[in-house]
Parts: structure tokens; C-alpha cells; sequence
């Protein structure tokens, strides 16, 4: 019951916008809220509110690493927020109280909800034994029933597959009656996609680059949102960045900034800006080692906590970046992967980011094991490529500045 959506969007109507309406018209009855906004205003705004913060709480459910406690929070920060701004600029007047309590109220309910869902066993579903089905079994997050023959009854809430597989003619029958008692089928790929977060293949058929091909349409509204977002945060970014830059000229001998050249959107080269980390990165090794005894004190600070990224802002006002995308790549080391990995060419369909899929889930790496990972990472990113893919990295790369995960 509590996975229903009906479910929670009731008992949060009950407790977040009936209780601290019902609450409000009984301390009014006194002179605690005599003088207080109307009511009316403010329990229709609750109400788009709440439904604006669940809408964009669904959209993150899906993507793998998804963890309420991290998301809730600013979801429905976002969503009450934008609906008070909106009341301040019709020049509305609301009841506060009713926002203030409901926006309390709605946090309170969802982390409930989300926390009982977590106490919840794992996914049980069932799985047929045949084509590439082995790519499910060492996934801790799924509790997997092995049909043997098609006649086989279920206990499991769906059922998995390899669709591609050539099946039997009765398993194929088994399918169809399954789909049509209302029994969901998922294809084992889509399952493996969901919880890693990575887009697996072997060969170009394997990812139907059609889907992989990103949204034109996004491509160009995200172009609009990454320069005004860089415009905003200019005046700020300049400070920060100067500061550092004298810290840096200070400690050791060398430009302020570390410029590289690097491949990025559909395979062009760009001069990519640093705050220099480094006392000689010119000439080093092509990978950077932890505790890399070419960092310095300052540089060990500012690769921690990404500041040395922060002049790549205006690559993203020259258009050679994005905030969100695939991690560009010095041209020697891209050349590498290129040969040492198949398809790796095909992450570039899209502007490097500052942060992506792959640095918030699996940080810098070094080795080609890793890197055939992390192009996985570049492809689901690719792959399921939105905005909401991208506010839900946004949150990621937050959490990952803060703990300094993946620093190098």
C-alpha cells in the first residue's frame, strides 16, 4: 500500500494541507491569527504545492543511487518556494502559517513514507533462465525466482527477461499471458540499466544509438539554461576564484591557471581552464595518482572540494561546456581510450560538463577496467539525457563537493 501513489498523495493532503488549515481556523477562533492572511489563498497554494514537490520527487525515483533523505528536502523547498514567489509576484497575500506548518508537515510525511519503503524486502522477481539473464545475478538489490518451465506459477511482482533472446515458442506464450493478467515483463537490460546506472554493450546494435542520440530540443534549451545559470553566478565565482589564484601564485612558481587543451562536443578541441593544483603538470604523468606528489597544499584543497574547476565557467559562456556532462579529457589521454575502449568516441554526442553521471558515481579514474565503467556511466547519461537527470546530478554534485568523493 504505501508504494501507491493514491496512498501517499492522500495522507499527504490529510496531514500537510487539512491538519495546519484545520489547525490555523481554530487558533483563529482566539487572537492568535486575528490579524493573519486569508486562508483561502494559502490552502490552494499548499495544494499546488504538494503536488509540485511529489511530481518532482517521482522523477527521481527512478534513477539509481536515489536516496529520499537527500532529495525531500530540496524538492519540496523548490516546490513551496516557487509557489511563494509566484503569490509575491500577483501580490497575493497568504497565511504563513499555513505554508510554514504544510512545508514542515510534507517533509515529515514523505520521509515516513520513504523510510517504511526502505524498510521493505528487495524486489522479487522472476526470471527465465534463458539468453543474457546472468547479468542479474549479482545485483544485491533484487531477490531473483528461477522458472523452470513455462507452467510454472509466481510469487514475484514481475517478471524478467532477456526480450532479445530467442524463446521457446511456449515460453513466448507465457509471456503474453502473463502480460495480459496484468503482470509486468521487464527486459533484463533495462532492470541492469535501472540499478547500476550504467548502459552495458558489445556492440553497436547492443544500444540502438537512435535512443542514444540526445534531445535536440534539450540540447538547445540546455544550452539557454547553462548561460544564464553562469551569469548568475559570475560575480561570486570571479571572488572565489581570485582569491585562490593569489593563494596559488603565493604557495609556488607558475601561472594562477592551468590551461589544456581537450576533446569535447562532437570531438572538437577546446583550451579547457584550471585553477593550477600542480607544481608541473606540463610534461607529467597522463594520469594523476592519489596523494599525486605534484599537488600542492592549496592545489590538494581546491581539487577536493572541485573549487579548481570554477574557471571552466566561461568555457560553458563560450559554449565549449556544459554544468552537466561527461568529464572532458586531455587530447592524449581521450586518444588512449579511444583505442583501449570500444565506442568511447560516441560519449562526445553531447558538451562536457563541469560535473556528470560518471564523476558523482564513480570519481576520477585511471585504469582502462575503470574507464570502460565509466563510459557506461557517459552512456546511460546519454541515454536517458533530461533535465531532471541533470537537477538530479545537480544534487549529487553537492553531496560529492561536500564529502570530497572521487578527488584526486
Amino acid at each position: 500500500m504505501i508504494d501507491r501513489v493514491r496512498f501517499q498523495l492522500l495522507g499527504a493532503a490529510l496531514f500537510a494541507i487539512v491538519f495546519p488549515a484545520l489547525l490555523r481556523l481554530f487558533l483563529s477562533a482566539g487572537t492568535v491569527f486575528h490579524h493573519d492572511a486569508p486562508l483561502e489563498w494559502a490552502f490552494l497554494g499548499t495544494i499546488i504545492a504538494v503536488c509540485f514537490g511529489f511530481v518532482l520527487l517521482r522523477q527521481f525515483i527512478s534513477f539509481p543511487g536515489f536516496h529520499a533523505a537527500t532529495y525531500i528536502i530540496p524538492c519540496f523547498l523548490a516546490a513551496y518556494g516557487a509557489v511563494i514567489f509566484s503569490f509575491f509576484i500577483m501580490r497575493i497575500d497568504y497565511s504563513r502559517f499555513q505554508f510554514v506548518l504544510s512545508l514542515f508537515l510534507a517533509i515529515v510525511w514523505f520521509y515516513a513514507v520513504y523510510g517504511l519503503r526502505g524498510r521493505a524486502s528487495k524486489l522479487r522477481l522472476a526470471i527465465i533462465p534463458t539468453g543474457n539473464y546472468d547479468t542479474l545475478l549479482d545485483l544485491d538489490t533484487l531477490e531473483l525466482e528461477f522458472l523452470k518451465k513455462p507452467a510454472d506459477g509466481i510469487s514475484a511482482s514481475g517478471i524478467a527477461a532477456d526480450l532479445r533472446a530467442d524463446h521457446s515458442p511456449d515460453w513466448e506464450r507465457f509471456l503474453a499471458r502473463a502480460v495480459l493478467d496484468g503482470v509486468p515483463v521487464y527486459d533484463v537490460r533495462h532492470i541492469q540499466e535501472s540499478l547500476t546506472g550504467r548502459v552495458e554493450f558489445n556492440h553497436l546494435s547492443d544500444n540502438g544509438f537512435g535512443s542514444v542520440l540526445p534531445s535536440l530540443i534539450y540540447l538547445r534549451l540546455k544550452r539557454a539554461i547553462d548561460v544564464v545559470a553562469a551569469i548568475m553566478v559570475l560575480p561570486l565565482a570571479m571572488l572565489i576564484i581570485l582569491v585562490f589564484a593569489v593563494l596559488i601564485k603565493l604557495e609556488s612558481s607558475g601561472p594562477a591557471f592551468f590551461l589544456q587543451t581537450r576533446m569535447g562536443f562532437r570531438a572538437k578541441h577546446f583550451v579547457c581552464i584550471k585553477l593550477r593544483s600542480m607544481r608541473d603538470e606540463v610534461g607529467g604523468e597522463m594520469f594523476t595518482a592519489s596523494d599525486d606528489p605534484r599537488i600542492t597544499k592549496v592545489g590538494k584543497f581546491i581539487r577536493k572540494y572541485r573549487i579548481d574547476e570554477l574557471p571552466q565557467i566561461f568555457n560553458i559562456l563560450k559554449g565549449d561546456m556544459s554544468w552537466i556532462g561527461p568529464r572532458p579529457e586531455a587530447i592524449a589521454l581521450a586518444e588512449w581510450y579511444d583505442r583501449e575502449v570500444p565506442f568511447y568516441a560516441y560519449r562526445h554526442a553531447v558538451r562536457p560538463g563541469i560535473s556528470g553521471w560518471a564523476a558523482v558515481n564513480q570519481g576520477n579514474v585511471a585504469e582502462i577496467e575503470a574507464a570502460n565503467e565509466k563510459l557506461q556511466y557517459d552512456f546511460y547519461y546519454i541515454k536517458y539525457f533530461s533535465p531532471w537527470l541533470d537537477v538530479f546530478i545537480a544534487i549529487k554534485t553537492v553531496q560529492t563537493i561536500l564529502t570530497g568523493f572521487g578527488s584526486r
